[in-house]
């Protein structure tokens, strides 16, 4: 096609209206219908897109749109987390009971893929994409849809290069924190969506040096930005939901005790003593940490994280008092006098364990899931959760920080700070997103003159990672070396 003809394409694709389908059984709001639109018109140009809404606006209904406009084209591939599927399926036979959904997991899987015709929709996990890219390579799906596609954004991994070998004449990345850690996480998703646009990663790190700093660095990522604005659609809750309650944060501090202040200091000072001292091999360092010990660097800082949650995490059988779980009962107790419900979020299970200890010892209720929950079972806890049965719903941060509607909340406790914000975003999205009817209120505990304060304090340069690229911001940051070396010296 030449120039000209793809011109005319382009101004064809533009000035068409874009019903939406007739077949799809909700009524979308007005930015919803914009973001249909946006996706059936770069599927018109045979491009690709990456809708990157905030977490709650309801990117699965947009999707399922287009995979009706599009059931004619051939049959459709959508890959989630294995926590997302069971939604998926549900929101397929809400929304679009003419597409017939194809449940590609677990035995005897492999007939699914048998007969498969337009109008049809497969579902599978990550895991599964990467482990049967042989048997789902040779099908040509008319859309592919990655669901919580910062899962690539490492391209070097085998998953995200099983996700490139896809056959599709559309894709779609979806996901609401499309910078997770620094913003070369967007390559990973390019290389699956447009792998021609940024080139190999040598070509891309030379072309934009997105570290750099001062005005070449804000240069690049202006350059980069500019290149990707138009497959990338991404509209914030405060943007588009001026209904939707409000959210209120508040940070609640811990102070340690005496003997906890003490325990802390002396495995702080024991880590920077084992770090300090010699180098990763074995070398006398003269005082000075070794980037390349940035694994045992992250190990220490656990240590002190955990340590900050509860003594017994890191020193078992510690007759300490824990300050954090006593200040999270005191807060749960003033909840529950309310006649509020919350969830609570840790990305530690064991301290997820000690905690539902204390609650069953006070006869409070709650549902629990964290990675290990079976499917099913997760299911289970959603719905009773949702129907009103318990007052907390314990979850640890990532089993739970995406795929999960809990509207029944309208309070967020998180037990531990996570080093990006956007995850932490992500699972309070949970309760604050569409179909909630409350304000919610969000309560970080933080641990007084430890880790927790300093991690706090990164994320702010931690949210500006997004908006360097999506909002037109000049700053980009990753943790250093050097940076997790201040964490630990204190």
């Amino acid at each position: 096609m030449d120039t000209r003809a793809y011109r005319q394409r382009i101004d064809a694709a533009f000035e068409r209206r874009y019903p939406v389908p007739r077949r799809l059984e909700a009524e979308l709001r007005p930015y919803q219908q914009e973001g249909f639109r946006w996706l059936a018109r770069l599927a018109e140009l045979s491009l690709s897109a990456c809708l990157a809404d905030d977490m709650g606006l309801g990117k699965t209904v947009q999707i399922v749109a287009l995979l009706l406009h599009r059931a004619k084209s051939g049959p459709a591939l959508v890959v989630a987390p294995t926590s997302v599927c069971d939604n998926w399926r549900d929101e397929l036979l809400r929304f679009a009971p003419s597409l017939r959904v194809r449940w590609y997991l677990g035995a005897g899987r492999e007939a699914e893929l048998e007969g498969l015709a337009a109008g049809q929709v497969v579902i599978t996990t990550y895991g599964l994409l990467q482990q049967d890219i042989e048997r789902l390579q040779p099908i040509e799906f008319g859309t592919a849809v990655l669901d919580e596609a910062q899962f690539i954004k490492n391209a070097e991994s085998q998953r995200a290069r099983a996700a490139c070998l896809l056959n599709a004449g559309f894709r779609i990345a979806a996901t609401g924190t499309p910078v997770e850690n620094h913003v070369g996480d967007l390559f990973g998703l390019f290389q699956f969506l447009l792998p021609d646009l940024l080139g190999a990663r040598a070509t891309f790190n030379r072309r934009f040096k997105l570290d750099a700093e001062g005005e070449a660095g804000a240069q690049a990522r202006q350059n980069l930005r500019r290149i990707l604005q138009p497959f990338i659609l991404r509209r914030t809750k405060a943007q588009v939901l001026t209904e939707l309650p409000g959210v209120t944060e508040v940070r609640r501090n811990v102070t340690l005790t005496t003997a906890e202040a003490a325990l802390y200091e002396s495995v702080r000072r024991a880590a920077l003593a084992r770090l300090v001292g010699t180098s990763s091999n074995g070398a006398s360092t003269n005082g000075k940490l070794d980037p390349r010990d940035r694994f045992q660097i992250l190990a220490e800082l656990t240590r002190l994280r955990r340590l900050c949650c509860h003594p017994e995490l890191v020193a078992p059988g510690a007759s300490t008092e824990a300050s954090k779980l006593s200040s999270f009962l005191e807060l749960v107790d003033e909840l529950i006098q309310g006649r509020h419900r919350a969830l609570v979020f840790s990305q530690f299970v064991d301290m997820l364990a000690l905690v539902r200890a204390a609650l069953d010892a006070r006869n409070i209720s709650y549902q629990y899931l964290d990675g290990s929950t079976p499917t099913a079972q997760r299911k289970s806890a959603v719905e009773s959760f949702q129907a009103g049965d318990g007052e907390l719903f314990l979850i640890s941060l990532r089993a739970g920080g995406f795929g999960l509607n809990l509207t029944g909340a309208d309070y967020v406790i998180h037990l531990d700070p996570w080093w990006n914000p956007a995850v932490e975003a992500q699972a309070t999205d949970r309760a604050h997103r569409i179909g909630q009817t409350r304000p919610v209120t969000v309560y970080r505990l933080i641990t007084q003159h430890t880790i927790e304060e300093r991690i706090i304090e990164l994320h702010r340069t931690k949210r500006d990672l997004a908006d360097s690229l999506l909002e037109d911001s000049d700053r980009s940051a990753k943790l250093t070396a050097d940076e997790l070396r201040s964490l630990l010296e204190g």
